[in-house]
């Protein structure tokens, strides 16, 4: 407990690097995410703008991309990483890589979200003479706000998980914390207390999650 006082002051700041981290990638990868979602959803055969080579392309790309383990796919895109941010460790690169695994994440979510909603809903709209991208903004994704916010949750908790293993690659944040000032150095006490610390930030995020969609089903 002694050592974990002294780098009480590094704790906070890896806490700040996880929330850095996380929020960025939530925010734009979620963002992302929805582009690509609602352009799987639209696109699908028989779907409101129908288009077999944009809906199998970005289906394919997604298929590829979405399966990959999160420090594999960390190594493979250091090229794309040193093209586009100049480097391939520390934070920023680590937020880059988090942000487009959550984007290919959070695009099948919405697709298969959207999906779900009733297809009556969708054929009123129509019958009614909406244009097809009102009826998506408009009407289905509205109609699917609350699974689609529990999506965004568990997208959440994805990322706080894939966070950790920044430390593989310099990026800081809490991983880092406990296998350089924890395990590394047979201190389970500050094992003990970063893994405390992330499950009170996924639990808070869970709670904030289901509480929204709840106010959303509501509606």
């Amino acid at each position: 407990m002694d050592e974990f006082l002294t780098n009480l002051p590094e704790f906070r700041a890896a806490i700040g690097q996880t929330f850095y981290m996380v929020g960025i990638s939530v925010v734009l990868g979620g963002l992302l995410g929805l582009a690509l979602g609602l352009v799987l959803y639209a696109t699908r055969p028989g779907s409101l703008m129908s288009n077999r080579a944009v809906f199998v392309g970005v289906n394919i790309l997604v298929n590829v991309v979405r399966p990959i383990p999160f420090v594999i796919f960390l190594m493979a895109i250091q090229p794309l990483m040193k093209a586009t941010i100049g480097t391939t460790i520390g934070t920023d690169a680590v937020t880059f890589a988090l942000t487009l695994a959550a984007a290919f994440a959070v695009s099948r979510v919405i697709e298969q979200t959207l999906i779900a909603v009733d297809p009556g809903v969708v054929e009123a709209a129509r019958a009614a003479g909406a244009r097809p991208l009102s009826i998506l903004l408009t009407v289905v994704v509205p109609e699917a706000l609350g699974p689609v916010i529990l999506g965004y949750t568990f997208i959440f908790v994805a990322v706080v998980d894939m966070s950790a293993q920044a430390g593989l690659f310099g990026g800081g944040g809490l991983g880092s914390f406990a296998i350089t000032h924890g395990s590394q150095r047979y201190n389970w006490v500050v094992v003990y207390i970063t893994v405390a610390v992330i499950i009170v930030i996924v639990q808070a995020g869970q709670f904030a999650g289901n509480a929204l969609a709840r106010r959303a089903l509501r509606r």
